[in-house]
């Protein structure tokens, strides 16, 4: 057989700028992204309005988002190796039924027993889905492009904040706190046939696995038209050999670095989690009015829309995988200088854009690492446990922050305290990325 007739997907993805098929991931992935966003952050727009008809406390509802976390970590960990095995669509179809299911029976929620139930489980259908849609992602565009286009994807979180805000704000008053979450369960059940139709599988997946030819030169021709033909064999760099994904991860080559990816992201989602939910409070207790304290979270969350891009595109344009831990570093650095101009209206509003630009920007950014650390037999299950680990420091967050309130700290104190997280997750990047280079020496 000739050379000719060998078709390496990966450097044929390589080499080629991104096509028709792979913007139409790209779309998908957003619209995925902006889903899953909407369903998590609805219920903190739904909160007042549910705690006025129920007649309960904050403190009431506390099981209930405990609940969807717990099921955030259990989701993210159960489907990597699921999808390692039997691909990244049909996990993520999967996925979007059990949180659109989940959430349409939210909306139908009786007392508190049931809501717990339903927003365990809508946790559970959440929690794989930007793992593997980073991973999905970052497998049909060009290695020069994976860090923007999975920072990119993350925006959808930011986007769908806001859409949910808008539309939370109208529909409840004219509709109740059910119909925000009636939509939010019924936009990823409509848009699941048009995945099962037009999204592709992986086509470096589907190689690695050993899919059949006719399979992977179907998705080929419309990446690549022209590019095979019926004699083409389709192959792939080598990659280490395991029984199975698990295995991988935990082998020599990767433990190390997988570790240190999941106390970076624990580290930064458990910073971050206590600042989306808390900084309002903690401006407001500072002295300042609750409309300069919501102000200060939007400028919070641009800053992370602008950081996600601008890094990504500078992580990709210099081949530089240290981008995200110097930001981390400096977010430790902002919270400290966070605590001395607290009381100055005009830094704390310049302080938040580039607090948010650095430490909610790296975090889109590190969605991008394991998905070049892994190889694409354990790429899945590796993202999905850094999310799982991301998602625990995100649960530990809710009661550390309620916790600092309720202690009387002031916000010098806890940005101080959260100084630590921020230099915790840099180090463990710097570490992970030292122990990369020598193996390479």
């Amino acid at each position: 057989m000739s050379a000719s007739a060998f078709v390496d997907v990966n450097a044929l993805i390589s080499r080629r700028s991104l096509g028709g098929l792979q913007k139409l991931v790209l779309f998908f992935g957003f619209c995925i992204i902006t889903l899953e966003g909407f369903d998590l952050t609805a219920m903190g727009f739904i909160i007042p309005a549910l705690r006025q008809q129920w007649n309960i406390t904050s403190n009431d509802l506390g099981p209930a988002l405990s609940a969807a976390q717990i099921g955030l970590v259990l989701g993210a960990i159960s489907a990597g190796p699921i999808a390692d095995r039997f691909g990244r669509k049909v996990v993520l179809l999967v996925s979007m039924a059990i949180f659109g299911i989940a959430t349409l029976l939210t909306a139908s929620a009786g007392n508190l027993a049931y809501l717990v139930l339903f927003r365990f489980l809508t946790g559970v259908g959440t929690g794989s889905v930007v793992p593997i849609t980073a991973t999905l992602i970052s497998e049909y565009v060009p290695e020069r492009m994976r860090s923007l286009s999975v920072a990119f994807m993350i925006c959808g979180v930011s986007f769908s904040a806001t859409c949910a805000g808008f539309l939370s704000a109208w529909m409840i008053p004219q509709f109740g706190w059910q119909s925000v979450l009636v939509l939010g369960g019924l936009m990823p059940l409509l848009m699941i046939p048009a995945l099962a139709l037009l999204l592709p599988e992986s086509v470096r997946f589907l190689v690695a696995s050993q899919a059949s030819p006719s399979r992977i030169r179907a998705i080929v021709d419309r990446l690549a038209p022209g590019e095979t033909s019926e004699g083409s064999v389709f192959v792939a760099p080598a990659e280490p050999v395991a029984t199975g994904a698990t295995k991988l991860v935990f082998s020599a080559p990767y433990w190390f670095g997988g570790l240190m990816l999941g106390i970076a992201y624990f580290a930064a989602l458990f910073a971050s989690n206590i600042l989306s939910h808390w900084l309002p409070s903690v401006i407001k207790d500072a002295g300042y009015s609750l409309s300069f304290a919501a102000v200060i979270g939007a400028v919070y969350h641009l800053g992370g829309v602008v950081g996600s891009l601008v890094l990504g595109w500078t992580m990709d344009r210099r081949q530089q995988p240290r981008v995200p831990s110097v930001a981390y570093l400096a977010s430790a650095v902002l919270f400290l200088a966070f605590g001395f101009a607290v009381h100055s209206a005009s830094l704390l509003l310049v302080q938040s854009f580039v607090l948010g630009f650095c430490l909610i920007g790296a975090i889109s950014c590190v969605n991008a690492l394991p998905t070049a650390f892994y190889p694409t037999k354990a790429r899945a299950t590796g993202s999905c446990w850094m999310h799982g680990a991301g998602r625990c420091g995100a649960f530990v967050s809710i009661f550390s922050g309620a916790q600092m309130l309720t202690m009387g700290w002031g916000a010098t104190s806890i940005f101080f305290v959260l100084a630590v997280p921020a230099l915790a997750a840099g180090l463990a990047l710097i570490a992970k990325e030292r122990q990369a280079q020598r193996r390479v020496d």
